[in-house]
């Protein structure tokens, strides 16, 4: 009895810590409302496939996905047809990185691969 309660717990304490983590997912218009209208962190990651950097970014990223405490969304959006949106943010620059929490940003990275900073800059949403 002692050694199923035991499971569980671990079993929930992973599966808590996998709901707090980190997600990457393509941009969506109303993905972003979404997450900024119930004051969530959220992040926009302006992505270029053609850009060195923003695989670099990708890769750092991934690698994050099962880093416990970090439950920011990133979206994925497309530097190249996103207009408005870079518009928006007045983002000049492939592979920038836009931290908000509801409306506000924490934080901006720009051509950032290291894995502190942009941890750090993620974190400053939370």
């Amino acid at each position: 009895m002692k050694l199923t309660r035991i499971i569980l717990a671990v079993v929930l304490g992973a599966a808590t810590a996998l709901a707090h983590a980190l997600e990457t997912q393509p941009y969506s218009a109303s993905a972003l409302t979404q997450a900024q209208q119930a004051g969530k962190p959220v992040a926009v990651l302006f992505h270029a496939d053609w850009c060195p950097t923003c695989k670099t970014q990708d890769k750092v990223l991934q690698g994050m996905k099962a880093e416990p405490g970090l439950g920011v969304t990133v979206l994925v959006a497309n530097f190249d047809t996103e207009k408005d949106l870079k518009r928006r943010f007045r983002v000049n620059s492939q592979s920038t990185l836009v931290v908000l929490r509801g409306e506000k940003e924490t934080a901006r990275l720009v051509g950032e691969t290291d894995a502190d900073k942009l941890r750090a800059a993620l974190k400053s949403a939370l």
